[in-house]
């Protein structure tokens, strides 16, 4: 799509229905989704079109954990409006319903005021939730209560050998060491007496959509990681989570399992030595990267694009993506 002679605006691409496409930028964590979303936003502005960025990565909804989520500061975000960061306590607990409920909303004021949504984020369940047709299944609070409590005496090893016998699908998408998912599939079950899996988002946009997702080679990204973790620790990680402390992370459901945060705090307890702690961040966020891209790999819905391998190559990466979303 070239530009119009004499600078005219551009509308949104629309969809069947006539809504604008909502551009979804998806992948492993440190892939350049934050620098890449930004070029496109820039690159819409530049036609004639407003654009703003919503916030699809769980942790970066938590006031002051900035350094550890690898959080965007202001000065970098070029004057881009930005939806859903900085929107919960570190005590409080974020919810998949929750943000469909307020990335939605977002949205729709986005396009009331003529302007294009880019979601960024790499939080596949979220993404998913917002995206796509999901309709969340009932709670009982009793009954999660109860999962959760045997979850914190048992160990959540028992209840997912439990979930994996009677749900095996559901089992396969959980991690062994996430209570919280584990507790909310067998509440689930008890409740409705169908198996969990039967409620996950199905491949089918409720909400019209084009996603570009950001690829780098492992020995790369590994690469990458490393460096930012130790930058992450230079930049005064320590010093974040204790101000953490205070308000509640140790307590919190959430928050305090966050890849960098969890090992900080382990250090902070003297349980780690500070090599260890960093050594361990930047291995949990490998492993962390690989789950990412196994959730968004076999969605062919996806564009697939190669991310920048260094600063120098965001401005071909940002042309990539802006051709694989129709731009």
């Amino acid at each position: 799509m070239t530009k119009p002679a004499g600078g005219a605006n551009v509308p949104p691409a629309s969809s069947a229905s006539g809504a604008p496409e909502v551009i979804a930028v998806v992948g492993a964590t440190a892939t350049g989704k934050s620098a890449i979303s930004i070029g496109i936003a820039e690159h819409l502005i530049a036609r004639g079109t407003p654009a703003e960025i919503i916030n699809g990565d769980a942790m970066q909804f938590y006031r002051g954990m900035d350094i550890g989520s690898a959080k965007l500061p202001i000065a970098d975000r070029r004057g881009i409006v930005h939806h859903l960061l900085d929107t919960l306590d570190v005590s409080q607990d974020a919810t998949v319903a929750q943000f469909q409920d307020q990335a939605r909303a977002a949205i729709d004021g986005i396009h009331a005021r003529g302007g294009r949504a880019i979601v960024v984020g790499g939080s596949g369940l979220y993404l998913r939730a917002l995206l796509d047709k999901f309709e969340f299944p009932p709670t009982d609070p009793e009954v999660r209560a109860k999962f959760e409590t045997r979850a914190a005496v048992e160990g959540p090893g028992v209840l997912y050998r439990e979930l994996l016998a009677v749900d095996p699908e559901a089992a396969s998408k959980i991690q062994p060491q996430n209570a919280k998912r584990i507790a909310r599939a067998l509440e689930v079950i008890e409740i409705t007496g169908e198996k969990f899996s039967s409620s996950l988002p199905v491949k089918e946009y409720a909400i019209p959509a084009v996603q570009v997702g950001l690829r780098v080679p492992y020995d790369v990204l590994d690469e990458r990681i490393d460096a930012r973790v130790d930058q992450m620790w230079a930049d005064g990680l320590v010093d974040e989570v204790r101000r953490l402390e205070e308000q509640g992370i140790r307590g919190a459901i959430t928050a305090r399992r966050a890849v960098g945060y969890a090992e900080t705090l382990s250090h902070l307890e003297g349980e780690l030595t500070e090599r260890q702690a960093i050594d361990l961040i930047a291995q949990h966020t490998r492993r962390l990267a690989r789950k990412q891209h196994r959730w968004f790999g076999p969605d062919d819905r996806v564009n697939w694009v190669d991310g920048p391998v260094d600063p120098d190559d965001v401005p071909r990466a940002v042309g990539d993506a802006i051709r694989a979303a129709g731009l």
